[in-house]
C-alpha cells in the first residue's frame, strides 16, 4: 500500500499488541494517527492504560476513549460472568467461535470510528485485526473488512459525493503473530507498554493462560524476542 502525504487517519487502539503494531505501520506510511480506544465494560480494562501510554509513545494527534458498555448486552466472556478459557491447545482454540468472542464488537468500533474520520475528513481507518494466528472471530475477516469498506463508502457524505473514498487499512490481517512482532520491533514499538490478556489479576499481570496470552507469548519465542509483559 502506498505512502500517505500526512494525511489523517483514525486508528482502533485497544492497548493490545496487535493495534500498537497498527499504529506505528500507519505512521511509518506518512499518515497523521488519531487513536480511538473504548471503555466497553471489558473484563481486562487494564488494557486502556495501556491504550493510554502506547498512544503517548506513538505520537498520535490525538487519543479518544469512548465510554460504551457492552455490557448491557453481555454474551461474551469479556462482558459478562462467563469463565475466560485457559490452557487450551492451538487445535481447541480453531475449533468454532470462541467465548471472548464480543458480539459485532469490530462492526460496532468502526462505525464509531468511521463517524470522527469524516469530521476529521479523514478517508483512512486502520485495524488490527488478524486472521492467521486465531481466526475464530467472524469480524477478523478480509471479507468483513472488504463488506465494511462498502459499507463506509455508502453511509457517507464523502462517499455519496465522491469527494474521497474510504479504505480499511488491516496490514496485519495475513501475517502470524511472530511477524507482527517482528515488524513491530523494526518500527520501534514498545511492546512492554501493550497489554494482550483477558484475565489480568488485580495489579494487571498477565495470566500466561488464555489464548490471548498462549498466542502472544508464542509469538514471541517464534521472533526469537523476550515478551518484556509482566505475568502472574
Amino acid at each position: 500500500e502506498g505512502r500517505s502525504e500526512n494525511r489523517p487517519a483514525v486508528g482502533l487502539l485497544s492497548g493490545g499488541l496487535d493495534s500498537a503494531t497498527v499504529l506505528a505501520i500507519a505512521r511509518d506510511r506518512g499518515f497523521r494517527p488519531y487513536a480511538l480506544s473504548f471503555d466497553y465494560g471489558q473484563r481486562h480494562r487494564f488494557e486502556l492504560q495501556a491504550a493510554r501510554n502506547v498512544a503517548a509513545a506513538g505520537g498520535v494527534e490525538q487519543h479518544v476513549v469512548i465510554p460504551l458498555d457492552l455490557r448491557v448486552f453481555g454474551g461474551s466472556a469479556l462482558t459478562d460472568d462467563i469463565d475466560v478459557p485457559k490452557d487450551r491447545g492451538e487445535a481447541e482454540m480453531e475449533e468454532g467461535i470462541p467465548v471472548t468472542y464480543v458480539p459485532a464488537r469490530n462492526t460496532i468500533f468502526l462505525a464509531v470510528a468511521l463517524g470522527w474520520a469524516e469530521t476529521l475528513g479523514a478517508t483512512d481507518l486502520f485495524i488490527g485485526v488478524n486472521a492467521v494466528d486465531y481466526s475464530g472471530y467472524p469480524d477478523c475477516r478480509p471479507e468483513f473488512i472488504k463488506a465494511f469498506s462498502e459499507l463506509a463508502n455508502l453511509a457517507t457524505q464523502v462517499g455519496v459525493e465522491a469527494t474521497g473514498q474510504f479504505e480499511i487499512h488491516s496490514p496485519l490481517i495475513a501475517m502470524t503473530k511472530a511477524e507482527i512482532i517482528s515488524t513491530g520491533k523494526s518500527l520501534g514499538v514498545d511492546y512492554g507498554l501493550t497489554h494482550s490478556c483477558y484475565d489480568p489479576d488485580l495489579q494487571g499481570r498477565s495470566c500466561g493462560r488464555c489464548d490471548s496470552c498462549r498466542l502472544r507469548l508464542k509469538g514471541f519465542v517464534e521472533a526469537g524476542t523476550e515478551d518484556p509483559a509482566s505475568y502472574q
